[in-house]
């Protein structure tokens, strides 16, 4: 037996820039608040769990990452599909999130490579299929005028979740030196609870017209409104280096005392909070396309920041919050602007295909920079990204030209 809390239904709402975000929303918030407390611990201990305390190789920890970007990929697309077919997005959502919930406490026993690659395997697969359903949920109770505001209010509540993993995380280290175990547990309780919030209060709302047959699905996925932005979104993918790498530079030229490394994410997930819901709602204002787009000029300075900080705090902080101006400026924008571009009854698949495309080119870039890191060293390589995601950048916004009138 679950708690529903009902939204005004869709022709009821107040129309326009001044309409109220949906309580759905609200909640879906705190479930991702909840469970970005949980994925942000580990997250954030990761990268040195792995090389400092398991000894793994900087490639053995590129192909994790690969894999914490890329395997939720294979599933999104099903999970879109899944939720348009069935139209039940909450339930397709709890079982995303506890997958992911679970794999937490898996990490306890695994100490090597494939043991540990198993396990973020299991946790993106829950990811990816919970993002679509959820974003889709959000999209469906929200006044369309007002979706890049309901993403950024949603991604806002996401991101003081993803703040206080690592602050959690930094003070077990802190009281327990290397206890990478205690991180774990804590871990799994708020992914727990989580779920527990998305089981008991989450609205089962269903989308009107929901349960298309397959042949439709599919050619809203190939119709010609989303190819520009899925070709944008997957290039400028392939051009951004994963959060870790960043870090690790950042840490591996100022030498700074390991236990310290969590609050890197901290930092970054401050700025994203802080500037989640005014630029949602300046994309509504302006276009979400030059919103997305923008956010990606704010990448280019952190590569190049990155690359030439030699572990200075002011190029360090500088570094972090041009990395959260970025998050900010896109997470919650792409699926704002893709939302606009499918039926409602394929909202699901239409997010999850971007959101595809994107942590498919992630999972390629994260290999590839693992490989130039070890070649060329981190500057060169921040620096030959930083290049090539000026051709990206340009080319995004010839292909997104005009897409928001």
């Amino acid at each position: 037996m679950y708690i529903t809390i009902r939204d005004r239904p869709a022709e009821n709402r107040a129309a326009g820039p001044k309409a109220r975000v949906a309580t759905t929303v609200v909640l879906l918030g705190v479930v991702s608040l909840l469970t970005d407390v949980s994925s942000e611990m580990v997250t954030a201990v990761l990268p040195l769990y792995m090389t400092a305390e398991l000894g793994l190789s900087l490639l053995a920890y590129g192909v994790v990452d690969g894999l914490y970007q890329g395997v939720s990929a294979l599933v999104r697309i099903f999970g879109g599909y899944l939720n348009d077919r069935t139209n039940r997005p909450k339930w397709v959502a709890v079982f995303g999130y506890g997958i992911s919930a679970l794999s937490r406490i898996a990490l306890i026993p695994a100490h090597g490579f494939a043991a540990i690659t198993g396990v973020v395997t299991a946790d993106r697969l829950g990811k990816g299929f919970r993002t679509a359903p959820r974003d889709a949920l959000i999209a469906d109770a929200s006044d369309p005028a007002v979706l890049g505001r309901a993403f950024g209010v949603h991604r806002t509540l996401d991101t003081i979740g993803a703040a206080l993993g690592p602050l959690a995380a930094f003070g077990l280290l802190l009281l327990v030196p290397s206890g990478y175990t205690s991180v774990f547990v804590a871990s799994f309780g708020f992914g727990l609870l989580g779920v527990a919030v998305l089981v008991l209060f989450v609205p089962d709302r269903r989308t009107a017209g929901g349960g298309l047959p397959a042949r439709r699905l599919f050619a809203e996925l190939l119709s010609p409104r989303l190819r520009r932005p899925l070709l944008a979104a997957g290039l400028l993918g392939l051009l951004t280096v994963s959060d870790g790498f960043l870090y690790l530079s950042l840490q591996h030229s100022g030498g700074f005392a390991a236990s310290w490394f969590p609050l890197l994410y901290v930092g970054t997930n401050l700025v994203y909070l802080s500037l989640a819901i005014p630029l949602g709602r300046l994309s509504d204002r302006v276009g979400r396309a030059r919103v997305f787009v923008g956010g990606h000029l704010a990448l280019l300075l952190t590569y190049l920041v990155a690359g030439g900080s030699g572990g200075g705090l002011i190029a360090t902080l500088v570094a972090l919050a041009l990395l959260g101006a970025y998050y900010a400026a896109t997470d919650g924008v792409l699926p704002a602007l893709i939302s606009k571009r499918v039926p409602a009854a394929a909202r699901g698949s239409g997010i999850a295909a971007a959101q595809t495309v994107v942590v498919l080119a992630r999972f390629a870039v994260s290999l590839a920079f693992a490989a130039l890191w070890e070649g060329i060293g981190p500057q060169s390589a921040l620096y030959l990204a930083a290049g090539l995601l000026v051709v990206g950048i340009g080319a995004a916004a010839w292909l997104l030209k005009g897409i928001d009138a």
